[in-house]
């Protein structure tokens, strides 16, 4: 089975959901996925299915590069680790590569609570990812 066939709920709820510039190929047993989400409820969606698809993302076959489209309005929140920056992920678990940091004090963009664990957020240098909840506050 080809991995298009595996992920095809995944890349047919990307077409049928708006993902702009939506690009998709397979590279060295990698599928590649690259687009622009209309909403973060889109991403957040299209991580869900990969993870139904492939519990706790193990096998590592897939590459999700989807942002959200710039202009969705977002409210402001404060990181509030100990002493460390806060890593922003590339999805919504620790298994996912780590894309951006925010500093302890800075403020970002909260673009959309994935979950009660994870939140989508952007800095002000547009790195966007998810970050553990219990580690920001709203302004």
């Amino acid at each position: 089975m080809s991995l298009q066939e595996k992920y095809k709920v995944l890349l047919d709820t990307a077409q049928s959901s708006g993902v702009n510039d939506l690009n998709y190929a397979e590279m060295d047993g990698v599928l590649q996925i690259r687009g622009t989400a209309p909403t973060a409820d889109v991403k957040n969606k299209l991580w869900e299915i990969y993870g139904n698809i492939d519990p706790n993302f193990q096998t590592g076959d897939v590459v999700l590069n989807v942002d959200v489209a710039k202009e969705v309005p977002g409210s402001q929140v404060k990181v509030i680790t100990e002493n460390s920056n806060l890593n922003i992920r590339k999805g919504p678990g620790t298994d996912q590569p780590i894309v951006g940091k925010a500093a302890k004090g800075e403020i970002i963009t909260l673009i959309s609570k994935a979950n009660d664990q994870w939140w989508l957020v952007r800095t002000k240098d547009n790195e966007e990812g998810y970050c553990y909840a219990q580690y920001l506050e709203s302004v």
